[in-house]
């Protein structure tokens, strides 16, 4: 019996030592991304959307990091950064630049990234302003009268009070604004309390569609070609076979390329965002899991291999290439407070990291109800938005064109779809806890919902879409 007992507790103890031993590996792998996860959402919640850190860790934050209870926070107002780290251990800092935001310092130093050069010098001094007398989209004025243009006030009011009602308090959907377009005017907007409609705020997964427009921008140019292999250094060898995906094949996720699009510690996602100087490369080292448009996964890392074509593109004539992305985009179509943040090396994430006023982001959706079109002048190519809003052939229900999510339903059941109460022509840019800029051709509408929707299952886009729809000029 004592040998049992000594045996019993000899294998409690390797069991406990393993334990331990593989919780230390985990939280060396994981403390790092928990504490760069916390440092970047503050640095830009604090430097750009101007709120306050301390409410943003509890409300943002921790619903969506479990391993933020864990870290402290200092903020350093003078330099603009923000560092975690877990009582001195896996410490991570995020640094704010003027017209690039926050970005987190890894694989280099905070004094080398501040000396980068790909922000034009001049970038506030060069900046439009907005007439702050004329009607949005032109101007700053409000929303115009809805029942001028036809439509039921009461079902558009309802629809607005739909939106931000709770009706599951232990799985609320915090919705922070709404904003809804119609015939190319402002013709609804609300707001949570602490939220207004000159507060930037993030997109997420949405900077996808943006890269979508640079993307379409260069193809106008004559200097992107989405039909060709994709210019990606890493695959230039003779008998790499990934030299073979074409540019295409990334806009549509449809390259072959493993990678784990799953925001937990340990996972490509996560390590990339928060683990990576160059997110680009460490998508463009993966190895083809099909062959090229044999599967369609969705995937942010090759969103981010996009972006460095952009970028690396760009840089042949223009070596501050951000002032690409102003002047050819946002300051194009009046989204004056648009920001995309870099990751380290200075290449925009065009994964994840895109900022604008609601109101500005419903201008991006304008652009495309308009075919590409702003105020008579073609920024995107013609039969660019149709390029980008034909399905993804193995998408399973046609939900996915290029960089946008789709309506169309699947092959041969077209009422198997994403919002099955929405037109066919619906599309949309969409971002992790339900951010949204929803466009729909057919009914002249743009519908822009922004939230902090810890689980996603509590906001339903389909009845919000027909809800809207429902007050609005057939």
């Amino acid at each position: 019996m004592k040998r049992r007992v000594k045996w019993s507790m000899v294998g409690t103890g390797i069991v406990l030592v393993v334990s331990v031993a593989a919780a230390g590996l985990f939280m060396r792998k994981a403390g790092p991304i928990g504490s760069g996860f916390v440092s970047k959402y503050l640095c830009s919640s604090t430097f750009i959307s101007h709120r306050d850190p301390e409410v943003v860790f509890r409300e943002d934050v921790v619903p969506v990091n479990p391993l933020a209870p864990f870290f402290d926070y200092r903020i350093d107002y003078e330099n603009k950064s923000v560092t975690a780290d877990a009582h001195g251990l896996f410490g991570m800092t995020a640094i704010y630049r003027e017209g690039c935001g926050c970005s987190l310092v890894i694989g280099t130093t905070e004094a080398a990234m501040r000396k980068q050069t790909f922000v034009p010098p001049d970038f506030s001094a060069t900046r439009p302003v907005r007439p702050s007398d004329l009607p949005w989209p032109d101007g700053s004025g409000g929303p115009e009268n809805p029942a001028a243009l036809g439509i039921d006030v009461e079902k558009l009011d309802a629809a607005m009070k739909d939106a931000f009602r709770e009706p599951s308090p232990d799985n609320p959907r915090k919705t922070r604004a709404v904003v809804v377009v119609y015939d190319g005017k402002l013709v609804a907007e609300r707001y949570a309390d602490g939220v207004h409609k000159d507060m930037p705020l993030l997109g997420w997964s949405m900077a996808k569609s943006i890269t979508n427009a640079l993307v379409g921008i260069l193809v106008k140019d004559g200097r992107l070609d989405i039909r060709k292999p994709a210019p990606v250094p890493e695959w230039q060898a003779a008998n790499d076979p990934r030299k073979a995906i074409t540019l295409d094949e990334l806009l549509r996720m449809s390259s072959g390329l493993s990678f784990e699009e799953v925001y937990k510690p340990l996972y490509d996602a996560t390590d990339m965002l928060y683990g990576s100087y160059d997110f680009a490369a460490f998508a463009a080292r993966k190895q083809l899991e099909t062959p090229p448009d044999g599967k369609w996964y969705y995937s942010s890392g090759t969103a981010n291999i996009v972006a460095r074509i952009v970028r690396q593109t760009v840089e042949k004539d223009t070596p501050h290439y951000y002032r690409f992305i102003y002047d050819r985009l946002f300051d194009r179509i009046g989204m004056l407070s648009a920001v995309m943040e870099p990751d380290s090396s200075g290449t925009f994430v065009g994964s994840s990291y895109g900022f604008a006023t609601p109101r500005d982001w419903a201008r991006f959706g304008l652009l495309y109800v308009n075919d590409g079109v702003w105020q008579g002048e073609r920024i995107l190519p013609e039969g660019w938005v149709a390029y980008s809003t034909t399905p993804t052939p193995k998408a399973p229900k046609g939900e996915y064109g290029a960089f946008f999510w789709l309506n169309a339903g699947a092959p041969g059941d077209p009422g198997n779809r994403l919002w099955p109460h929405a037109p066919r022509d619906a599309y949309a840019a969409q971002g992790f806890q339900e951010q949204k800029v929803i466009i729909i051709p057919s009914r002249k509408a743009v519908l822009v919902r922004f939230g902090a929707t810890a689980d996603r299952k509590a906001w339903d886009t389909d009845a919000f879409i027909a809800g809207v729809l429902a007050a609005l000029p057939e």
